[in-house]
């Protein structure tokens, strides 16, 4: 396979990835409306602990020594920190809006996370914001306050709970993105986040002990399977393998697949009925987010010369 095609295959896979985190929203979802007793704090345990064992099996198998990377005290710490305020909040709040509201409005809101860690950089790297930020920043904002009025801004159509942890849990996209940036330079991301993942799962079982009577019946137990496979395991090793051979700023754009996969499918599954406003306001917080990629083409140095 030439490089040409290579890349092109990798896109596409970066692409189904991110159509897998939209549709793993819809089976958790249904989950939730299975039966009361399943809740978000005992999805997010159970997904996280499962997971994170598996990927940390997974990384042994492959020569990666999970357990001689926690023998670094500094690395160790770095990995929890990410655990308990990154993927926790990433992956509860998500799940505790797709309860009170659908994946279709989780995922949206969750879009806004890269704001936040543009302020983040804006304010401790006092890293200079360009005009499109500020543009990019002011459309995301506005399209977050059409999905919570439906373009009546005198009522909400979702409820300030579900804003307050879709929000929350788009910080926990920028704590997501931010605490491993150093580790991930010298230690393989299937090892970073299978201790994460881990780490999370078993700090929400110690402070919030959760082992609701639930159901057991085959859909319960392949509604849950979907959540840990389809939304954690493979997209998961489809993204890594794909930011070999494309560029991270192509991958965030292809993001934009998942916000969408989810708001059809809860359109299609679910019934949920999308106003024009709120399509509008989907559409601009995705562009929004999109629009952060963008950089200008600097000109070669033998142009320069010529000018």
């Amino acid at each position: 396979m030439d490089s040409k095609k290579q890349r092109r295959f990798w896109a596409a896979m970066a692409a189904l990835a991110c159509i897998m985190w939209g549709i793993s929203g819809l089976f958790a979802k249904a989950l939730f409306d299975t039966s009361p007793s399943i809740t978000p704090m005992w999805l997010s345990q159970i997904r996280m602990v499962t997971s994170g064992i598996i990927l940390l099996i997974v990384a042994g198998l492959v020569k990666q020594k999970p357990f001689k990377t926690m023998t670094n005290k500094h690395d160790a710490w770095v990995i929890i920190a990410y655990g308990v305020f990154g993927l926790l909040p990433v992956q509860l709040f998500y799940f505790i809006v797709v309860a009170k509201a659908n994946a279709s409005i989780a995922t949206i809101l969750q879009f806004v996370g890269p704001f936040f860690v543009m302020a983040y950089l804006a304010i401790t790297k006092k890293q200079v914001m360009r005009t499109i930020d500020i543009v990019a920043a002011i459309v995301a904002f506005l399209g977050v306050v059409l999905l919570a009025t439906h373009g009546k801004f005198n009522t909400f159509a979702i409820t300030p709970e579900v804003l307050f942890w879709g929000l929350l849990s788009a910080v926990g996209v920028a704590t997501n993105t931010l605490i491993p940036i150093n580790v991930l330079k010298r230690v393989s991301s299937l090892v970073v986040t299978g201790w994460g993942l881990l780490s999370a799962g078993i700090c929400l079982m110690i402070v919030h002990p959760s082992w609701p009577k639930i159901p057991n019946t085959p859909e319960v137990w392949f509604y849950t399977g979907c959540v840990i496979v389809i939304g954690t395991l493979i997209p998961f090793q489809l993204m890594t393998n794909s930011l070999r051979f494309i560029k991270a700023s192509t991958a965030s754009l292809l993001d934009a697949f998942e916000p969408f996969s989810a708001t059809i499918g809860s359109v299609l599954c679910f019934g949920l009925v999308m106003k024009p406003m709120d399509w509008v306001g989907s559409i601009l917080v995705v562009l929004a987010a999109m629009a952060l990629n963008i950089t200008p083409k600097k000109k070669n140095k033998s142009k320069l010369e010529e000018n």
